[in-house]
């Protein structure tokens, strides 16, 4: 772009930015009906114009099949299944708690001086996602709840989707008496770069896609950055693994949708069941279209097994591809998500309760499960409505980011002239620090 452009191009995002800064000061003291009322429009014009988005879906989906990944293509295309559970997500998501004004703490510091510490919005985030309509959904929706305001900028194969989408959310906050600037849609990556330099506008940055994105984005800009770097998610299959549930789980956790980052990468077997476990699981998954990579171990098990390398134990696939190992003990598998782990997800199936009760201990990650398929980590899933994104950070907000990791607090101090002079001194008065029960503010 040129000067002049480059300039004028600026100032248009400062007015965006400054539009939601304003609408986000008007969410923070609306009301939930009011809130609640722009997500149920949200859920029944999608509902109504199903037709439409999925027309303008499918045009994107035709523009992208030559150039995008099969996965890619997955998570770009919606069907009237999809747009149902879209609406069902909008609809979860206003059936939660209000989480606005929620008292966390409430103490008399003394007589008639009282603390009160309670929930409020971020104010404006700005998220960066993939080529994935439903996205943009699943995060208008937390941020409205939350009464934050969001500058979204999604992936260009979808833009045919996200501009109908868009038009749909702000409808919403129309017909609510919202203001329309609390979601709004960013034009190109211009406008990320210059809003990456407004920590005057932008509280929080989430950017949902590659390690590669991620990183970038940290390294822009002074604002907040939440997200994750990698999906490397493993299964411990352990000597006690049931058998049955084994082959049920790993299926799962690659197969039911092998595109999501909480998809299973790795499996890593306990060398005292590899013989029992490692050829059914292969010709289970193969049965299932898989490619599986084994070690050198695997192999001799299984001799047809395409070799893995080095590269395969950091690898996020987001295809249906599985690397297998097989293990000493429970102290190797752990070294080993140690070692390739990305801080996501990590499971183990078995049937010893110590063993399991090590694994969710010693695990640093965003979610350790027992005999469970890792795909369960999702804020859908957790009863958080919906995700803004996951976090594999230990700061703020980890794991699927509902509505809570959108909340900051404010501390409410109300007293009756009271100075700190008071307190301090020769004959100083002594603080009651008695806590209160808690409730609304």
């Amino acid at each position: 772009m040129t000067a002049t452009t480059n300039s004028a191009a600026k100032a248009e995002i400062q007015v965006w930015a400054e539009a939601s800064r304003q609408a986000s000061r008007r969410l923070a003291t609306t009301s939930s009906t009011q809130r609640n009322a722009a997500l149920h429009h949200l859920a029944d014009l999608l509902q109504g114009q199903t037709a439409s988005l999925l027309a303008a879906n499918a045009e994107d989906v035709r523009a992208a099949s030559a150039s995008l990944e099969a996965a890619t293509l997955q998570r770009l295309r919606l069907d009237p299944a999809k747009v149902v559970a879209m609406v069902e997500g909008v609809r979860a998501v206003a059936a939660l708690p209000d989480p606005l004004q929620q008292v966390q703490l409430r103490r008399e510091l003394d007589e008639g001086l009282e603390l009160t510490r309670v929930s409020c919005p971020l104010g404006v985030l700005c998220v960066i996602f993939e080529a994935r309509p439903d996205a943009l959904i699943q995060i208008s929706a937390l941020a409205l709840k939350s009464g934050n305001a969001v500058l979204l900028k999604g992936g260009s194969e979808a833009q045919r989707s996200h501009a109908v989408l868009t038009a749909l959310i702000q409808e919403a906050l129309r017909q609510a008496d919202l203001p329309e600037a609390a979601v709004q849609s960013l034009p190109d990556r211009e406008a990320i770069h210059a809003l990456l330099q407004r920590p005057d506008l932008v509280d929080l940055v989430i950017p949902r896609g590659s390690k590669a994105l991620v990183q970038a984005i940290q390294s822009a800009t002074r604002i907040p950055v939440l997200g994750h770097a990698d999906g490397v998610c493993h299964m411990v299959l352990d000597e006690a693994a049931d058998t049955a549930m084994a082959l049920a789980l790993v299926r799962d956790a690659k197969l039911q949708y092998p595109a999501a980052c909480n998809a299973v990468e790795t499996v890593l077997i306990h060398q005292g069941a590899a013989v029992r476990l490692l050829p059914p699981l292969v010709a289970n998954l193969r049965q299932h279209g898989a490619e599986l990579r084994g070690c050198a171990s695997c192999r001799t098990l299984v001799p047809d097994l395409l070799p893995a390398t080095e590269a395969d134990w950091d690898a996020e696939y987001g295809a249906p591809i599985l690397a297998l190992k097989i293990v000493a003990d429970l102290d190797e598998a752990l070294a080993h998500i140690r070692a390739h782990g990305s801080g996501h997800t990590e499971a183990i199936v078995t049937e010893d309760a110590s063993a399991a009760t090590r694994f969710l201990a010693d695990v640093d990650a965003a979610g350790v499960f027992h005999n469970a398929s890792t795909r369960f980590a999702d804020g859908y899933r957790y009863g958080f409505g919906a995700e803004v994104g996951i976090s594999t950070g230990r700061i703020h907000a980890r794991g699927p980011v509902g509505l809570e990791g959108l909340l900051s607090h404010r501390y409410l101090l109300r007293g009756n002239g009271h100075q700190v002079a008071d307190y301090t001194g020769q004959g100083a008065r002594l603080f009651r620090h008695k806590d209160k029960e808690i409730g609304q503010a």
